[in-house]
């Protein structure tokens, strides 16, 4: 009997982290897996391909359900990309990594990545199993393998282009009857993709050879990358503004105008200097891109 009294004093004894504190030890957690998934593309890239849907007909519901399975899509791959490169991030002073800077572990940031990822197979197939299907391979051929497996060779702009390609059909593909894109919205937005992989990584070039990262952007150099970035982009919206039946219009005349000099304007920021300003610029051309692809949305198929 003696015992009891005991066992009492040892249980009471146990510390409890107070409500506040586990409360803000959660927001914190939170809020550097937000910043772990790469939120600028993950959420430019949702609004755009939900903006898309909805010009192209998918509905209030088939537009959220689009919208759904790109954010899991692309949260996964931002956070399978931060996972992998923990440690190369640490040793290049990324105090902007979670993952490199100690806020998360790699393996906290792998299982969120996982996660997502498993919520991105039901979110797909929301929008049928042929459009279901054309996301899926677009995350796990473009994004993942870039990730895991294409990042360090010459053929890095492939995923690029295979996942931001994949997305017009994901689009289409859940319309009655299934219909494929038309070849010039898949062609743009693959064009598209490998833009943006250019000027994403030009910052990092540096960086990134040293981490011993080879991908094409790095094997070409900084040089090599402003050339050719600009005549990528330029071709992406030229794609989208002059492939349709009827050619460009006033409208996509206008459009190519405007997204001239910004794309030229990220080409040629110092490559040297650890900045978003590249990658920016990507975003905006491929709103312009996108400000095309919703208006002419009829005529997707």
């Amino acid at each position: 009997m003696s015992d009891y009294p005991s066992l009492a004093v040892r249980r009471l004894s146990v510390p409890v982290e107070p409500g506040p504190r586990r409360a803000a030890r959660t927001v914190r957690c939170l809020s550097a897996l937000a910043r772990a998934c790469h939120p600028l593309p993950t959420v430019a890239v949702t609004a755009f391909v939900t903006a898309v849907a909805a010009a192209a007909g998918r509905g209030v519901a088939g537009s959220a359900a689009v919208g759904a399975a790109v954010l899991a899509g692309q949260a996964s791959i931002g956070w399978c990309n931060d996972a992998l490169d923990a440690r190369r991030d640490a040793a290049a002073g990324r105090t902007d990594k979670p993952a490199a800077s100690g806020e998360l572990s790699p393996r906290a940031i792998g299982v969120a990545s996982g996660l997502s990822l498993a919520a991105c197979v039901p979110l797909s197939l929301l929008s049928g199993w042929p459009a279901g299907a054309a996301h899926l391979v677009g995350v796990l051929a473009g994004g993942w393998a870039y990730d895991v497996a294409l990042k360090r060779t010459p053929l890095s702009p492939l995923p690029y282009a295979v996942g931001l390609g994949s997305l017009p059909a994901f689009v289409t593909l859940g319309l009655p009857g299934h219909p494929w894109p038309a070849w010039w919205a898949v062609t743009g937005a693959a064009l598209l993709g490998v833009g943006a992989h250019l000027l994403n990584v030009l910052p990092d070039i540096a960086d990134d050879r040293a981490g011993g990262v080879r991908g094409l952007p790095q094997r070409l150099g900084p040089r090599w990358v402003r050339r050719l970035a600009p005549p990528v982009l330029l071709t992406a919206v030229a794609v989208v503004a002059c492939g349709p039946s009827g050619g460009a219009g006033p409208l996509g005349w206008a459009t190519l105008a405007a997204a001239a000099p910004v794309a030229a304007a990220g080409a040629a920021w110092p490559a040297d200097e650890r900045s978003n300003t590249p990658f920016l610029a990507a975003v905006a051309v491929a709103g312009l891109t996108v400000f095309l692809l919703v208006a002419r949305g009829g005529r997707l198929t």
